[in-house]
């Protein structure tokens, strides 16, 4: 089956808070990004975005230029009838192979929660960080959140690469500094734990 296949029947078979990532709250993404201190005009992608709450939150505290990508239409198109498609734009691209993502301007903050850690193979993961190091304004922000190392080694009926902020740390050291790290331990709406390394990192100069 197709990875857009899967993401789109996993999309179709659930309400949003029956899946399991769905966040009860948002916090410990919009800590990072209360740390980032962006105007409300800001540029925000949010990368695997499904059809997460965070964008409701974001819309509640005026932020103007909301961009949300998945590989999945179904997502995104539950995700823009709910908060309204006035206030998000949607990019229906798969990470691995970007097309539609190339064609948008630089972004002030990219958000990803829960998406990278599915990319298994070197050459995924390589496209995905090349096109964040060209998606992201000097200046601007990553949030990157994923399977912490001692995590699930599974997600969706998936395999999963997992991550410490020091792998990141390394991988992104000539490109991005890192500007605050932490460790969360997410409750799945089935009561399972999953923990998490949720990681902020500021793009340097060129």
């Amino acid at each position: 089956m197709k990875l857009i296949d899967h993401w789109n029947k996993v999309y179709s078979k659930k309400p949003e808070d029956q899946l399991g990532w769905y966040e009860k709250s948002t916090e410990p993404t919009l800590r990072l990004i209360k740390q980032a201190n962006l105007s409300k005009s800001a540029h925000i992608l949010h990368v695997g975005a499904g059809s997460t709450t965070l964008v409701d939150e974001l819309v509640g505290l005026g932020y103007e230029n909301l961009w949300a990508n998945d590989i999945s239409e179904v997502a995104l198109q539950k995700l823009a009838n709910r908060v309204g498609e006035n206030n998000i734009s949607c990019v229906q691209d798969d990470l691995t192979h970007p097309i539609h993502l190339e064609k948008i301007a630089p972004v002030d903050l990219w958000i990803d929660r829960a998406v990278l850690h599915f990319f298994t193979e070197e050459e995924d993961q390589k496209t995905y960080f090349d096109l964040m190091k060209r998606k992201v304004k000097t200046g601007g922000f990553a949030i990157i959140a994923q399977f912490h190392l001692s995590g699930a080694d599974s997600c969706s009926g998936l395999p999963v690469k997992r991550y410490s902020t020091e792998i990141l740390k390394k991988t992104l050291q000539d490109h991005f500094v890192l500007v605050d790290h932490f460790e969360h331990l997410y409750i799945m709406p089935s009561g399972a734990e999953r923990p998490y390394v949720y990681t902020l990192f500021q793009r340097k100069s060129q």
